[in-house]
C-alpha cells in the first residue's frame, strides 16, 4: 500500500467522508460540526460536500441531539454523534447507557442501534476540572457498548470506519492533544478489526499496557529506558477496551513475566484496576512481580499547569514502575 503522512484530524475526516460517500444512511451531528468545520476541524469541508441534512449543526443540547441520533439509528440510519468533549457526554449518559446500549436486549433483537459517539476525551492543557476527565471506564463498564480508544492516525481512520459499519453502538475516544499529530495512512481503503490490540514496540523484560494518547508517552519512555538502563519494554496499545484482546495481553505477559499498566484516569474503580485483576487472576503463575498501575492522582484537575503535570502520568512515574517490577 502507498501511504502519506496526515494528521489525526484529517484521518478522522477521511474516515467519515468515505463512509458517507459509501452509505447514504450515514450522517454527522454535533456542536459546530458544519459551518465551523468542527471544534477541532475534524469535519472540515464535509458540510460543503454533503449538505446540511447530513452534516447537522446541533444546539448546545447533548441530551437532545444524542437521543435524536439514537432514534435515527433505530429507524435504520447510521449516525455519528460528535461531542466537543466527552465530559459533555455526561449530559447524555442516560441516552447512551439506558437506551443505546440496551436497545437490542430489551427489544429481543428487534431493534439495532448502529451509532458512533465520538469526540475528545481526557486532559489537554489547562482546560480545568470540567473538561479534563477520562471516562472510558464509564462506557467500558456497560455491556452492549463497544469502546474504542485509538492513538495513531492509521488506527483512528481504520477503526472509525469499522465503527461506522458496526451494527452496535460504539463509543470512540479521541484526544484533543493529538489531533495535529501526523502519521502514515494508506492511500487505499482499509479497515482495522475491532477488538484487536497492537504491539507498538516489541520487548522482552516488561509489558507496558496503555491506550489513547498515553501510547506516545509509553513509546517515548520505553526508548529512553532501553537506551539508558538497558531494559527492553514491550508497549501494547489496547486500541479497544470493549471487547478486549486478552490473547495479545496474555501472550506478552507469558513472555516478559512483568506488567505495568498506564492510564490517565483515577485508580479507584478504573479500567486499569480491572486489567490488573484480570492479569493477576488469569496469568498468576507467569508473574514474577506484582502488576504495577500508573494512574492520575485522586483529585479533580486544577487549572494550574504546574499542578496538572503533577497529577497526570509522566515519564518519571513510568520509569519508577518499570524499575519496581524488575526488582
Amino acid at each position: 500500500m502507498s501511504t502519506r503522512e496526515i494528521p489525526i484530524r484529517d484521518a478522522l475526516q477521511e474516515a467519515m467522508s468515505e463512509e458517507m460517500r459509501r452509505d447514504e444512511r450515514v450522517f454527522l451531528v454535533g456542536e459546530e460540526v458544519g459551518a465551523y468545520n468542527g471544534a477541532y476541524k475534524c469535519s472540515r469541508g464535509m458540510l460543503d460536500e454533503f449538505g446540511s441534512k447530513r452534516v447537522i449543526d446541533a444546539p448546545i443540547a447533548e441530551n437532545g441531539f444524542t437521543g435524536a441520533g439514537i432514534g435515527a439509528a433505530m429507524m435504520g440510519l447510521r449516525p455519528i454523534v460528535e461531542f466537543m468533549t466527552f465530559n459533555f457526554s455526561l449530559v447524555a449518559i442516560d441516552q447512551i447507557i439506558n437506551t443505546a446500549a440496551k436497545a437490542r436486549l430489551m427489544s429481543a433483537g428487534q431493534l439495532e442501534c448502529p451509532i458512533v459517539f465520538r469526540g475528545a476525551g481526557g486532559a489537554a492543557y489547562q482546560l480545568g476540572a470540567q473538561h479534563a476527565n477520562s471516562f472510558e471506564h464509564y462506557y467500558a463498564y456497560t455491556p452492549g457498548l463497544i469502546v474504542i480508544c485509538p492513538s495513531t492516525p492509521y488506527d483512528m481512520k481504520g477503526l472509525l470506519k469499522s465503527a461506522i459499519r458496526n451494527d452496535n453502538p460504539v463509543v470512540f475516544f479521541e484526544s484533543e492533544l493529538t489531533y495535529s499529530l501526523k502519521g502514515p495512512v494508506p492511500e487505499e481503503e482499509y479497515l482495522i478489526p475491532i477488538g484487536k490490540a497492537d504491539i507498538k514496540r516489541a520487548g522482552s523484560d516488561v509489558t507496558l499496557l496503555t491506550w489513547s494518547k498515553n501510547v506516545f508517552l509509553a513509546l517515548q519512555t520505553a526508548e529512553k529506558i532501553q537506551k539508558e538502563d538497558g531494559i527492553s519494554v514491550e508497549v501494547i496499545d489496547l486500541r479497544t477496551l470493549r471487547p478486549l484482546d486478552k490473547e495479545t495481553i496474555f501472550q506478552s505477559v507469558a513472555k516478559t513475566n512483568r506488567v505495568v499498566i498506564l492510564q490517565e484516569m483515577h485508580q479507584v474503580a478504573s479500567y486499569g484496576a480491572y486489567l490488573g485483576h484480570l492479569i493477576a487472576s488469569e496469568m498468576f503463575d507467569h508473574l514474577d512481580a506484582p502488576v504495577e498501575l500508573i494512574s492520575s492522582l485522586e483529585t479533580p484537575m486544577p487549572y494550574s499547569k504546574a499542578l496538572e503535570e503533577l497529577i497526570l502520568p509522566s515519564e518519571d512515574k513510568i520509569r519508577e514502575s518499570v524499575q519496581r517490577a524488575l526488582q
